[in-house]
């Protein structure tokens, strides 16, 4: 399959989320009864088991708790030896806005049957994440991401982490060590995840986690061309607009 798959017809995308509220204290009494409920069942795995509040700061990584700050994305032209690569940015503090944005993308550009989605680890977090966020927010799902009732076949989302698992689906790598084996550039030279609640909430700095989102997007770009024995993508065949 990956072969025969044309890179221009990919769009790599990675998502950034936070909690909710800055806070457990500003949890409306609805909701942090429900967080009390789930962080019982986060903290059973915890070695030293926190309290609801003390974990509060883990409740972005759940669409029910947490919400999405940005979406990057990231699409490849031109020839094996001369790839290029432009990424783009949906970020800000009105998530409705910002899942807005990004289906009028995938509706204007990414809506034919040829068309598909890729990320790490995005069937199991950005794509549903994504659609539950839209749903929560009155957002119609772009065809692209309007599973319900596929097969599996005419689903087309790409995954680098499932594509690595090669069955084995106990396993779970994450990008960052597959960069490391493949070398390619860390994404994580400066933030990871879990500080992305810290800069959203305490330090305000939306950019930075814009920047962060599309070194991840780049990577996950630079991982499939390595699974397909293509070159990396230089540095300076990269632009943000």
């Amino acid at each position: 399959m990956l072969n025969n798959l044309k890179l221009d017809k990919v769009l790599f995308l990675d998502i950034e989320t936070v909690p909710q509220q800055s806070s457990y204290e500003d949890l409306s009494e609805r909701m942090s009864g429900l967080w009390d409920k789930k962080a019982k069942q986060i903290a059973r795995k915890d070695e030293e088991p926190q309290s609801a509040e003390e974990i509060y700061n883990r409740a972005g990584i759940y669409s029910e708790f947490g919400k999405i700050v940005c979406i990057s994305v990231g699409m490849v032209h031109g020839e094996d030896k001369n790839l290029e690569f432009r990424l783009k940015s949906f970020f800000g503090d009105n998530e409705k806005k910002l899942l807005e944005e990004f289906a009028t993308l995938l509706n204007t550009y990414y809506n034919k049957a040829d068309d598909i989605l890729c990320g790490h680890n995005a069937k199991e977090f950005d794509f549903p994440y994504i659609c539950r966020r839209m749903l929560v927010n009155g957002v119609k799902l772009p065809k692209t991401l309007d599973i319900a009732g596929k097969k599996p076949w005419e689903i087309a989302h790409l995954d680098t982490m499932e594509l690595w698992k090669f069955g084995d689906y106990k396993h779970y790598t994450a990008l960052n060590l597959l960069c490391a084996i493949f070398d390619i550039p860390t994404p994580k030279d400066d933030i990871d995840g879990s500080d992305v609640w810290r800069v959203y909430w305490q330090d305000k700095d939306l950019r930075r986690i814009a920047t962060y989102c599309e070194k991840d997007v780049l990577t996950a770009a630079q991982l499939l061309l390595r699974y397909k024995n293509k070159p990396l993508i230089k540095p300076e065949n990269v632009t943000v607009s």
